[in-house]
């Protein structure tokens, strides 16, 4: 399997700061491929030595795709699993459960380590990872520690530093969607009249006190202003909505219903089972818009979702970032058939985009101590402190300069020019018929390409033993990169190479004789167009089998 040339340099950054420190931090959001940037990290650490590694994960299903994605970067590494129910340390890098592992009896088995890894790495402050990585280095004072998280901020503000003592790299949210693997939100602030006291509301220990709020938004009116302006703006999205409270978001659920939109509960009072019967209505399209109260914000993507309603303020712009990204992820079309997403809607009724600007966040691997009272910026005209989303000044009445309350907030500070595929990709892409409407990109055993109909973009993607497959459609960027990432999965950097040498190599007669006539005087024709051209012409029934069959799907859709 190839990286992308984003995750190589990762991969590159961390390497050298392991070497360094003895420890990293790598931080990069949903979307930007942790599990394959953590496995290129410890296969460049394990490559031709006998040292060994364990890879730490929190949930079982972790553990299982951290090892499988881990033998398709690492194929000549063995490996072993030690959780619950299998408990090995045979393979040079063994993929671990924490809450297993962390037992007396079973720290008292591990080996000697030269490198842990340990994915969802803002866990570190738990008292159970501190055990095995204490052991760890007892065993081996030189064992280096290597993690990776999207959220290094805390919301207990507890700092990372103890167990992390540097950053080596940070991909940003504006990265992943200048290169097609997320899309982009369009951001409203809609002020239904309650800024202004949700500004002064107090902090808690953990957040903002929702019980202020719930005060604050928790009224009908306040509600079907909610619901009018979300029919205007989103009433035919997938959506979500986060709550300040249970009752808050029962009373939220019912007016959705009263005004004939499917809607349905999540919050943390329900079993297990009432959690998942209604996220299936949602998934199924039983339920149009899922409210929930502080159990969508991570660890669960709906990737059809493309609207995001923020009843609630945060304290905290991890959080923000959590709750925004629920709606940023690109749809597999072979998943969700005829659903095309191009963007995400968020609109926040709460004041956390004006009070933390930017979805990029800052690293902080110290924590925070903060006072107990809402961020706060000093007034020009008289020097009074006042809470960060006041946009009057109580002494003195200055006002701060803000658009209508239905501003659009632009993620205007990207921290890098837009990526050009074509150019940066292990691959070289062809022009088929030089109109920039079909491109195509091949390897050994893997070809992809992408096509332009009525409007959107599709990409394609086959190769041996591997049929006709659609890979993604809407945004010439999104199929763009979802064709390269096929050609990464199942290719390697040794076709890759041997790919390009036939970039300035002639094409064949063999191949010749398979073209239309036309091709065949075409005396500047290289091997490797001609291999783009063959794998289009002895495939094109297929892929226009997967093309019109999709723009059929979205138009029935």
């Amino acid at each position: 399997m190839i990286l992308r040339p984003r995750q190589k340099v990762f991969v590159e950054r961390a390497v050298r700061a392991l070497g360094k420190h003895g420890n990293t931090l790598g931080v990069a959001p949903t979307g930007a491929g942790k599990t394959i940037m953590l496995s290129g990290v410890a296969g460049e650490w394990l490559d031709d030595n006998d040292a060994k590694a364990c890879v730490l994960a929190h949930r079982d299903e972790l553990t299982s795709q951290n090892e499988a994605k881990f033998r398709k970067v690492n194929p000549s590494i063995d490996t072993s699993v030690f959780d619950a129910r299998e408990k090995s340390w045979s393979g040079q890098a063994t993929f671990a459960m924490v809450q297993t592992i962390s037992r007396e009896a079973n720290l008292k088995c591990m080996p000697k380590l030269d490198l842990l890894v340990i994915d969802e790495a803002h866990h570190v402050a738990a008292p159970s990872y501190r055990r095995v990585i204490d052991h760890a280095r007892e065993r081996n004072p030189e064992l280096a520690v290597f993690g990776v998280t999207a959220t290094p901020n805390r919301g207990d503000r507890k700092g990372l530093r103890p167990v992390f003592s540097n950053v080596a790299d940070q991909i940003n949210l504006g990265e992943l969607i200048q290169s097609g693997h997320l899309v982009p939100p369009r951001t409203f602030v809609v002020d239904v009249g309650t800024q202004g006291a949700l500004s002064s509301v107090k902090r808690t220990a953990d957040d903002f006190d929702m019980a202020e709020v719930d005060a604050i938004m928790n009224k009908a009116p306040i509600t079907e202003a909610v619901i009018r302006h979300w029919k205007e703006k989103a009433g035919d999205r997938k959506t979500v909505v986060f709550c300040s409270t249970v009752s808050h978001a029962r009373n939220v659920v019912e007016a959705f219903q009263a005004a004939d939109v499917p809607a349905v509960l999540v919050h943390g009072e329900l079993s297990n089972c009432e959690r998942k019967e209604a996220l299936a209505k949602f998934a199924q399209d039983e339920a149009q818009v899922v409210v929930n109260v502080a159990v969508l914000t991570e660890g669960w993507d709906h990737p059809p979702a493309d609207c995001v309603v923020l009843l609630r303020p945060s304290s905290f712009k991890s959080t923000l970032i959590q709750m925004v990204g629920r709606g940023l992820r690109t749809v597999d079309p072979n998943e969700y058939p005829g659903v095309t997403k191009t963007d995400c809607i968020v609109l926040d009724f709460g004041t956390s985009t004006l009070m933390h600007g930017s979805l990029e966040q800052d690293v902080n691997l110290d924590g925070r101590d903060f006072t107990g009272e809402a961020p706060q910026k000093e007034c020009p005209e008289c020097g009074a402190q006042v809470p960060a989303a006041s946009m009057e000044c109580p002494l003195c009445g200055h006002c701060w300069e803000r658009a209508e309350s239905e501003e659009k907030i632009e993620l205007s500070d990207f921290v890098m020019s837009e990526l050009d595929l074509l150019k940066r990709s292990s691959f070289r892409w062809c022009d088929l018929f030089g109109d920039d409407g079909a491109l195509m990109a091949t390897g050994f055993d893997a070809w992809a390409g992408v096509f332009f109909l009525n409007g959107r973009w599709y990409g394609v993607g086959g190769g041996k033993n591997l049929g006709t497959n659609l890979l993604a459609l809407g945004e010439r960027t999104v199929s763009l990169a979802a064709a390269d990432d096929w050609l990464n999965e199942h290719e390697s950097e040794d076709t890759a190479l041997k790919s390009r040498r036939r970039l300035n190599q002639a094409a064949t007669q063999q191949q010749l004789r398979y073209l239309p006539p036309a091709y065949r005087q075409d005396f500047g024709l290289t091997r490797y167009q001609a291999s783009c051209l063959l794998a289009f012409q002895f495939n094109k029934r297929d892929i226009q089998s997967r093309v019109f069959g999709a723009a059929d799907d979205r138009e029935a859709a």
